[in-house]
């Protein structure tokens, strides 16, 4: 895929540009005897691990479907993302552990006119090299690119704290070569844990964006006989395989062949615009004259319950005396069955003729 090659191609390059400042500030760090210089050559070297980890995972998240995974492996980019962020994880750790040791038996640093301006050169490296990082995985919808993007931003201005103690240090003869250090450290640690938590999200599962979940129903709703668009949800196996399903609900005079038209026509307009494979479900509409009155009287009834957001698929089928819908509760009701419970017993009451059937929905998007 081009998009791989892409993926591929900046991560070779932020190998390349992160061994050389490794290099550098390793060298620097050493013959100046600064230990934040050095952790910032460590902080470089964490990085090109992270792009060796980004060309794996984009590899194997690469291959095709199979048998045992026919949804493909793309979610391998978020295990590839996890990993990231250990070892940025770890990184952050062993600064913080060498910082606290500088702070406790301080040591000054020798600082040369050169190792200054490698300090600056790699500062606007880095600082431009993560602009265009995060920019390209933005567009290539890669969140290991815009971890590495921005994770390159904040290094530039690590670099840019450890500057400001070499300056301190020429200047005023003062080392703060611990505490800049230890700010570094945590610094890497809040970039760890960042990543890790918006990638363990992906795996978990999290509400897809509104944004995106609004130009979808946008976008079915188009077709003339949709009255509505109901439980859509939004699988994710991988950041350019999403899988959606959802009902759209129509007029119940409409035939086999004229609902085929409808989802078809639909299912197709969605993977054109969006690249998403979506699978409708057909909710029946009958609430005109009387059962237009009962679905009012549902309404009203249901606005004693504060915790109910939507009721929706609400059909009336009078051949088997049977009145269905789906009920939304909000996640901060904790008995819905017995609330469903409720709600029955009073519309018997109102309507002993027919049964209800109830099912308990889910808030899945917005």
């Amino acid at each position: 895929m081009e998009r791989d090659k892409k993926i591929i191609k900046i991560s070779i390059f932020g190998i390349l540009v992160n061994l050389l400042l490794v290099a550098f500030k390793g060298i620097v760090g050493f013959f100046t005897n600064s230990i934040a210089i050095i952790l910032d050559a460590v902080n470089n070297l964490s990085d090109v691990l992270s792009s060796v980890i980004t060309i794996i995972g984009t590899k194997l998240s690469g291959k095709k479907p199979d048998k045992e995974h026919p949804y493909g492996h793309g979610r391998i980019e978020y295990i590839a993302s996890v990993i990231i962020a250990l070892i940025v994880l770890a990184a952050g750790i062993t600064a913080l552990k060498e910082s606290v040791e500088k702070i406790i038996k301080p040591e000054t640093a020798n600082y040369t006119l050169i190792s200054l301006i490698i300090i600056i050169v790699a500062i606007f490296v880095k600082l431009f090299f993560g602009r265009y990082v995060k920019k390209e995985g933005e567009k290539l919808n890669s969140g290991s690119l815009i971890a590495s993007g921005l994770d390159a931003i904040s290094d530039s201005i690590l670099s840019l704290s450890t500057l400001v103690a070499a300056i301190i240090s020429l200047i005023w003869k003062i080392s703060i070569e611990g505490y800049i250090g230890f700010i570094i450290s945590l610094i890497i640690l809040k970039s760890a844990f960042k990543i890790l938590k918006e990638t363990l999200n992906e795996v978990i599962g999290i509400r897809p964006d509104s944004i995106l979940t609004q130009k979808l129903k946008e976008t079915i709703l188009k077709n003339k006989e949709g009255i509505g668009v109901y439980d859509l949800i939004i699988h994710n196996y991988g950041p350019n395989n999403i899988i959606a399903t959802a009902h759209i609900q129509v007029k119940d005079e409409l035939n086999a062949r004229q609902i085929h038209q409808i989802t078809r026509e639909i299912a197709v307009k969605v993977y054109n615009e969006f690249g998403i494979f979506l699978t409708l479900g057909i909710y029946a509409s009958n609430d005109e004259g009387e059962y237009g009155q009962i679905q009012k009287y549902i309404k009203s009834l249901l606005e004693q319950y504060t915790n109910v957001q939507q009721i929706h698929g609400f059909y009336v089928d009078e051949e088997t005396k049977n009145i269905s819908f789906d009920l939304i509760f909000s996640f901060d009701e904790q008995e819905p069955e017995k609330a469903v419970q409720e709600i029955i017993k009073e519309l018997k009451n109102k309507y002993p003729k027919y049964n209800f059937n109830i099912i308990i929905d889910k808030d899945f998007s917005d």
